[in-house]
């Protein structure tokens, strides 16, 4: 897709800064390695046969190996009983050489998330979704944050020169996004709203945010109209559509040719949020690893 020069501008760069942060990790990763001789290590569990899921955790490992560390996956059948993913996971949470686990979503519907994504020892849940780390977001406690909304907080902070005062609102109320969203722009001074499937008036909502983030699920949700002049719009959603010619394509939540002219600056898709995603998972690691080799420094 090209943009005219006038518009390019407003286009957050999520690759390029993704890119900064990874060259800034593999930076660390070595320094780690120097001083205690060991490599911060990430293991992946993926159960079933997803394409989209089985690209997503390849490039995971792809991006892992290239900021130094080392990648451990864990491919299982979709038909893998609870209590055998339960069990590989308790061998991960004792081996030392990992330091972050990951179990990719969505899980085959016999699998309970909640209780996998509990069962991940805490100082390993690179994800930031089990409960303590929710919790630990919840009261403003350091902890492991989840991967996307800290990619789209990092965004912002690169983007504005202060958040503080900003209205922001957040379309989406998932525990993976909308919620720990929140609590994030919550942290860094901003006045929070939520929108979700029972707000009524979406649209009106929408269009008091001087931030707006969208991870509804819904492609093309949010129309040029919903975006209040001058907003900085962050896009989480993903969704491949099929262009009729054998070819597909990647669109977001955000309808986003009309609201390029209205927004000040927006993520494009891809290019945006999914680049972050991937490179603050890789941040998250480290931050493990730093805590579990040189605890207390």
């Amino acid at each position: 897709m090209t943009h005219d020069p006038d518009t390019t501008g407003k286009l957050i760069d999520g690759k390029g800064i993704a890119h900064r942060l990874t060259d800034r990790v593999k930076t660390e990763v070595e320094a780690l390695r120097e001083r205690t001789q060991r490599l911060p290590g990430l293991a992946v569990v993926l159960v079933g046969n997803d394409p989209a899921s089985e690209v997503y955790v390849k490039n995971k490992a792809i991006q892992t190996h290239r900021a130094g560390m080392r990648s451990f996956m864990h491919m299982l059948p979709e038909s893998t009983p609870q209590e055998e993913l339960l069990d590989l996971i308790a061998r991960l949470n004792e081996d030392a050489q990992i330091h972050g686990i990951l179990v990719q979503l969505p899980l085959p519907r016999h699998l309970d998330p909640i209780l996998v994504t509990n069962a991940i020892a805490p100082h390993k849940d690179v994800d930031g979704l089990g409960e303590v780390n929710a919790g630990r977001l919840s009261l403003g406690i350091p902890g492991l944050v989840p991967c996307t909304p800290l990619g789209c907080k990092m965004l912002l902070k690169e983007t504005l020169p202060n958040l503080r005062g900003l209205h922001a609102v957040v379309m989406g109320a998932s525990n993976l996004v909308g919620k720990p969203m929140a609590q994030l722009l919550l942290s860094e001074g901003c006045t929070v709203s939520v929108g979700h499937i029972d707000t009524r008036n979406p649209k009106d909502l929408a269009r008091q945010g001087d931030i707006l983030v969208v991870a509804t699920g819904k492609r093309g949700l949010v129309r040029g109209d919903w975006i209040k002049p001058g907003a900085t719009v962050i896009d989480v959603g993903i969704t491949r559509v099929a262009l009729g010619d054998g070819k597909t394509k990647l669109v977001g939540d955000v309808a986003f040719e009309e609201a390029l002219p209205v927004a000040a600056h927006i993520t494009p898709v891809p290019g945006g949020v999914g680049p972050m995603t991937i490179a603050c998972l890789l941040h998250n690691t480290l931050q493990a690893a730093k805590l579990a080799l040189e605890p207390g420094s």
